[in-house]
Order: C-alpha cells, then sequence, then structure tokens
C-alpha cells in the first residue's frame, strides 16, 4: 500500500496538521499513558505513529533504558519521523516501516499507544489482535478512538460544518474504515485476549478562542481540499468548507466529536 492510500493524504499540509491536532490533544494523551503506567525502562509500541509527535514524547517518559517502536507504512511519514528524532537526539525510538493490519509485529513490548488508527483499518480486529500478539503478559494497551463521530456539531448548527462532517465519515467508510470503531473495541479486545482496565468518555464544548477550536478548524481547512481531490465535492465548495470554520461570531460553540479512551491489559499466562 502507498501513501495514497491514506484518505487523509501524507502531504506536508497534513504532517503540519497532525503536529497542531497533537499540540491539542497532548495533555490527554499524557493523562492516559500515566493511568496505564507508562513510565521509565518500558518498551512502548506507537502503532500507526505517523510523523512522530506521540512517540517523540513516549520516548521522554520510558527515558534512555526504555524504548519506542514506531510501526508507520507511509515513507513521508517515516522522512518525518526519523527527522523528528534524529532533531531532538531521541536515539531510544525504533522506527519500523510496517502495516499493521498486514503483519504481525515482531517486538515484544510492555505497553501499546494507538490512536486513530483502527477508525482507518479495513480489519481492526487483526490490528488489535497483532498488538495484543506484541504484549507481554500483564501488558496494557491504550486506545483513544472515535466513538460517535456525528456528535461534532456547531451551537447553533451550521450547515457546511454538517455536510463537511457527513462526506468525511463517508469517505472514511468508502475507503473500508468505521469512523465510530470505539463502539467495537471493547469485543475486538476481548477476543484477542485483552481485558478492559479502563474507559473514559473525551468531548468538549469549546468557543473560537480556546485552542481546542483550532484542531478541527485545521482538519475542516485542510480536509476540504482532500474531499475535493477525492471527488466528493466541488472546489468552490470546499473552499467555502475550509474557511467555514475562521468566519464564525465569537459566541458560537463547538462540541466536539466522542472519543473514548479505552485501556485494556493483556491476561497473564496460567499458571501450570
Amino acid at each position: 500500500m502507498s501513501d495514497k492510500d491514506y484518505v487523509l493524504g501524507t502531504n506536508d499540509a497534513e504532517v503540519d496538521r497532525l503536529g497542531l491536532q497533537h499540540r491539542v490533544w497532548r495533555e490527554k494523551a499524557l493523562a492516559a499513558w500515566r493511568r496505564a503506567g507508562i513510565g521509565p525502562g518500558m518498551t512502548v509500541l506507537d502503532v500507526g505513529a505517523g510523523p512522530g509527535f506521540a512517540a517523540a514524547d513516549l520516548a521522554e517518559i520510558v527515558g534512555p533504558e526504555g524504548r519506542v517502536v514506531a510501526l508507520e507504512r507511509s515513507g513521508r511519514f517515516l522522512a518525518a519521523l526519523r527527522d523528528r528524532a534524529g532533531r531532538l537526539g531521541l536515539d531510544n525510538i525504533v522506527v519500523r516501516e510496517q502495516d499493521v493490519c498486514a503483519l504481525p509485529i515482531q517486538e515484544p513490548a510492555d505497553a501499546a499507544w494507538c490512536r486513530w488508527v483502527l477508525s482507518f483499518a479495513a480489519d481492526p480486529a487483526r490490528v488489535v489482535a497483532h498488538i495484543a500478539g506484541a504484549l507481554r503478559p500483564g501488558g496494557v494497551a491504550v486506545f483513544h478512538e472515535y466513538a460517535d463521530y456525528g456528535s461534532w456539531r456547531m451551537m447553533p448548527p451550521d450547515p457546511l460544518v454538517d455536510r463537511f462532517r457527513e462526506l468525511v465519515m463517508r469517505s472514511w467508510r468508502e475507503s473500508g474504515g468505521e469512523p465510530d470503531i470505539a463502539l467495537r473495541l471493547p469485543r475486538l479486545l476481548a477476543a484477542a485476549g485483552l481485558d478492559l482496565v479502563a474507559t473514559r468518555p473525551l468531548i468538549d464544548i469549546v468557543g473560537p478562542a480556546d485552542v481546542t477550536w483550532r484542531w478541527p478548524a485545521a482538519f475542516m481547512a485542510s480536509n476540504a481540499a482532500r474531499l475535493a481531490e477525492l471527488g466528493y465535492l466541488g472546489a468552490e465548495e470546499a473552499g467555502a468548507m475550509a474557511g467555514a470554520l475562521e468566519a464564525v461570531s465569537p459566541d458560537t460553540l463547538m462540541i466536539t466529536p466522542l472519543v473514548a479512551e479505552i485501556v485494556a491489559r493483556k491476561r497473564e499466562e496460567p499458571s501450570r
């Protein structure tokens, strides 16, 4: 599979958007890792690592005695990831060019992190099984996946945002993904030998001055053009969508898409 198979693209603009997205979500990710017990000396899988923003944070957490195995299949993202690790002097990041859906994960690990990967996977059960297969007994897996993408709404409602949201969900499904994959995740975990440890809803209501607003605003600005490129809408409508969240009145509010934080632990091997 090539970079063209990424429904959101892998160009420089997408790398920049992913950087903004990680900055907005960084505190939530750090809190999830703390709750899961990820710490110094551990080996952690970053599943679908993208350009490596989370991998860099995880590398700082596990320290020089630990390591982060960053798994990513996009050549463009891998180049950005290697560049970031080199600039930051993070030699405890091991980069693997791998489609986590197609192949088992070879490195044994104490923990795994997977954010907005299963939403785009044609076979999420296989990805979960590969993660479970790599975890040592008692290892933890932390997931951030959408549970109700349709909850992304404006207050008051905005027809452009509504149409954009529906086209995004349609494009993901038609490329083989499922926006609301978190609804299926508990059963997928159980089938792979992972026990549910904790769950948490992640959703906000924010205004234009809130930093969280920049996350969907940047996504809408960049992905409207991508939807036009994929044939879902015309250039004129894409242009209107791209600036829709920049032109709202200051009293407008936004409900962000509901994300489920799910932490699971691999079952201990039965004593003999």
